[in-house]
């Protein structure tokens, strides 16, 4: 008995060369609509699925493959003399190759403005179908979803290696591609934030060399659909390609940058910010970043939100960084970079659509999942706690501290003065600690400076500490019981407090 191939796809690229393959090894094409023509087209005989159901095509080709002549094909066990038997009496031929993929549901819902109807007439209901019974029968069918190996398929046949390690990757490829297929769909339908079942699906951008450490091995995935201000959408420009810690330092960079609208420049370090500048153009603000601490950026990544330009470049090619990020590059900042062989020189559009709206935590046996925390401040907001009020310049950075704070592992401490950072205290077991890190980091910066903290002060000790170092105002969230403890410190040595009454926690 001749083997049957069963062919029907929406992406038609090299199908009638594959078909004509199948054909010359001695299977029997079997075929539906567009897929025909063209297979017929290429002078391949194959043969219509009505001619093998005789049953024809309805509902403007929504039922075509489903009827039990084909999954009766599909399902049987090769093996089970009751299914053999089964068979014979229907007339029903097994089916040994279905070659399927499915309707462009996921790029239809990537076109713009694209109709509800469009978008639902292009869940594909028989094609999933073929492939999961296919899938499941890898013991003796073969399930092909992918155009990338038809030429592996052809190949092994022609070799007699089409054995079932090879069917069963196949079919573990279809399981897959259908669940990401039905996850998109499930997630277009679900207008809940969290719902019961929570569904997601990624696509390889990249297998890393390895993760945070070379024994660890690791790849980069992206969301299904393109955002052009996401990094897996950036276009590099130079340098070698990105590692895990690369991924994890340059995500951290492009957060903080989205919270600055002004030119600024931010320098990342282990995902916590160890420089951030703002002023009226660039270049100053990167020196400001620069300025804040020389010694931290040695092997960081710059991110930058206006188009590198001569002058910045000049500052960036003398020093070691592993990754600069701009919205762009000109002609001569791109010549000047490029003489460094290693920096990779990311383009990306650089706002505040780089945060999506979840973030996505793995933890052991599951998955934590919370909005982004984009919650910004302003003027308006803030509680005046002290009698002293900040002055408008100290306001200015108080607002600029609070939104480098957000971005640094808690317990925080950021210290800021003239739109820059110059002391980071990050990722402490206690809030003063973080404080004499940034303080002792500022050293004669902190004069003048502004504090501020992710989260209450629960001591007063930290105000003492700033105090005693020359801090004149300080931005919190305010909330701790003992709140007029540090107030009264305040109070004590004349320094200014605002609350913004939300707090930052980064973990």
């Amino acid at each position: 008995m001749k083997k049957q191939a069963l062919i029907s796809v929406s992406d038609k690229t090299g199908i009638a060369d594959f078909a004509k393959g199948l054909q010359q090894l001695g299977y029997d094409i079997i075929s539906t609509g567009g897929t025909l023509r063209i297979i017929q087209e290429a002078g391949i005989a194959a043969t219509a699925v009505e001619d093998i159901t005789h049953f024809p095509e309805m509902l403007e080709g929504r039922v075509k493959t489903l009827h039990p002549v084909i999954h009766a094909g599909l399902l049987a066990k090769r093996d089970n003399g009751m299914h053999k038997q089964q068979l014979e009496e229907k007339g029903i031929h097994p089916i040994d190759i279905v070659v399927v993929n499915l309707y462009p549901f996921k790029q239809t819902l990537d076109q713009q403005n694209a109709a509800e109807a469009d978008i639902i007439e292009n869940i594909d209901i028989g094609g999933p179908t073929l492939l999961r019974a296919a899938a499941k029968s890898f013991h003796d069918v073969t399930p092909v979803v992918d155009p990338d190996d038809y030429d592996k398929i052809i190949k092994a046949i022609r070799n007699d290696e089409l054995d079932i390690a090879l069917r069963k990757k196949l079919a573990a490829k279809v399981f897959r591609h259908t669940a990401q297929y039905d996850a998109l769909i499930a997630d277009y339908f679900t207008d809940e934030p969290f719902p019961d079942n929570y569904t997601i699906t990624y696509e390889k951008a990249q297998t890393l060399r390895y993760g945070e450490n070379p024994h660890q091995k690791a790849a980069f995935y992206k969301t299904p659909f393109e955002s052009p201000t996401s990094l897996a959408s950036a276009r590099q420009l130079h340098g070698k390609e990105l590692s895990y810690n690369n991924i994890q330092d340059a995500n951290a960079a492009l957060g903080i940058i989205a919270d600055y609208d002004r030119p600024t420049a931010v320098a990342v370090k282990h995902m916590n910010p160890c420089g951030i500048g703002m002023a009226e153009d660039l270049n100053t603000a990167f020196s400001k970043a620069y300025d804040a601490d020389p010694v931290s950026i040695f092997g960081g990544i710059v991110a930058c939100n206006r188009t590198i330009d001569v002058d910045t470049a000049k500052q960036l090619s003398g020093i070691f960084l592993e990754i600069i990020i701009a919205p762009g590059f000109s002609d001569e900042a791109f010549t000047i970079l490029t003489k460094k062989k290693n920096v990779r020189l990311l383009e990306l559009k650089v706002d505040a659509s780089n945060v999506g709206s979840r973030k996505l935590t793995s933890v052991n046996g599951g998955l934590l999942v919370q909005d982004n925390d984009h919650k910004k401040i302003n003027r308006k907001e803030l509680t005046y706690a002290t009698e002293k009020k900040p002055t408008e310049t100290e306001l200015d950075d108080l607002l600029f501290a609070w939104k480098a704070v957000k971005h640094v592992k808690s317990n925080a401490i950021v210290l800021a003065s003239d739109m820059r950072t110059v002391g980071v205290g990050a990722g402490q077991m206690n809030r003063v600690g973080a404080a004499r890190i940034a303080l002792e980091q500022a050293g004669d910066k902190a004069k003048g400076a502004v504090l501020a903290s992710d989260a209450f002060f629960p001591m007063p000790d930290t105000v003492s500490e700033a105090a005693k170092a020359g801090v004149t105002a300080i931005i919190q969230p305010g909330g701790s019981k003992r709140d007029q403890d540090s107030i009264d410190m305040c109070h004590e040595y004349g320094i200014a407090m605002v609350y913004t009454g939300i707090r930052h926690f980064k973990h």
